[in-house]
């Protein structure tokens, strides 16, 4: 495995690669724990790792605890003003000092921190069809300065998906769509999205190991596509439309899959890329 690992160690050394880390992976202990080996030791050879975080499981038990009613609509969780305390408490307290503590057990250096901080995520109030969400928010711009600092620090950023508006005010931030935005703005090489499935699946349940744009299209045009992986796939491509060389969907319920996915030729997801025509690879 090192010696198939060693030219895409190679081709990708100096290159910003963006993770979503959401699902089962931030669950399992011992998920957790290769995940936090998995990016000590992509920073030991050169690749600078972000990882964007989500947290919808440990929200809701939380907001269950206090008595707080949850609601969603079209996917999307409606946040009044407690709900929005607790989104921050959880995400950008409980969850990400988590996984700052793991990566540093592992041996690595980390910096925690939500979009709120350095003006990395401004965003304002989603206008949604359904009605008023509450604090959910869209982003409007992304700065990576901080991001960049804390990379020539030889820091790994560990991002709570929390926006801020011109106010002050705190927004929840979709963590694919943070994730996405991100990884456009620092002109990342790579962006992957844990999930709780083994990647993009075809009409007959098997999994596609890459996609095209074009044939990503195809596949949501005949339904082939749907449900909750509509939503990823549409940020999977707004991120290669903003720039980003390739977007991966891996199962995160697979230890060191970074790792399998990065390294190997084979992989343990799919690969989404623009058209050969306008350039891809893995």
């Amino acid at each position: 495995m090192l010696l198939e690992a060693l030219p895409y160690i190679k081709r990708f050394a100096g290159t910003t690669v963006v993770i979503k880390y959401g699902g089962n992976a931030m669950i399992a202990d011992d998920l957790q724990e290769a995940f936090a080996e998995d990016l000590v030791l992509l920073k030991y050879v050169g690749i600078h790792p972000v990882v964007v975080h989500g947290g919808g499981p440990q929200i809701n038990r939380m907001l269950e605890e206090l008595s707080i009613e949850s609601r969603f609509v079209g996917g999307m969780r409606v946040t009044d003003d407690a709900t929005m305390r607790v989104v921050e408490m959880v995400l950008a307290g409980e969850i990400n000092a988590r996984i700052v503590t793991n990566i540093q057990k592992a041996g690595g250096r980390a910096a925690g921190f939500s979009g709120k901080d350095g003006g990395l995520l401004r965003a304002q109030k989603l206008a949604h069809e359904a009605g008023d969400l509450g604090h959910v928010g869209e982003i409007l711009s992304v700065d990576p300065g901080l991001i960049r600092a804390m990379e020539s620090d030889d820091f790994i950023p560990v991002i709570a998906p929390v926006g801020s508006g011109d106010d002050g005010q705190s927004f929840n931030i979709n963590a694919d769509t943070a994730a996405g935005r991100i990884a456009e703005a620092l002109d990342a090489e790579k962006f992957l999205l844990l999930t709780d499935v083994e990647g993009i699946l075809d009409r007959d349940k098997k999994l596609i190991n890459s996609l095209d744009a074009r044939e990503a299209a195809a596949l949501i045009a005949d339904g082939t596509i749907e449900g909750g992986m509509l939503p990823k796939i549409d940020c999977c491509l707004q991120a290669l439309r903003g720039g980003v060389s390739q977007v991966h969907v891996i199962d995160g319920r697979i230890k060191h899959a970074l790792l399998l996915e990065l390294f190997t030729d084979s992989g343990v997801g799919t690969a989404v890329h623009l058209p050969p025509t306008a350039g891809a690879g893995k």
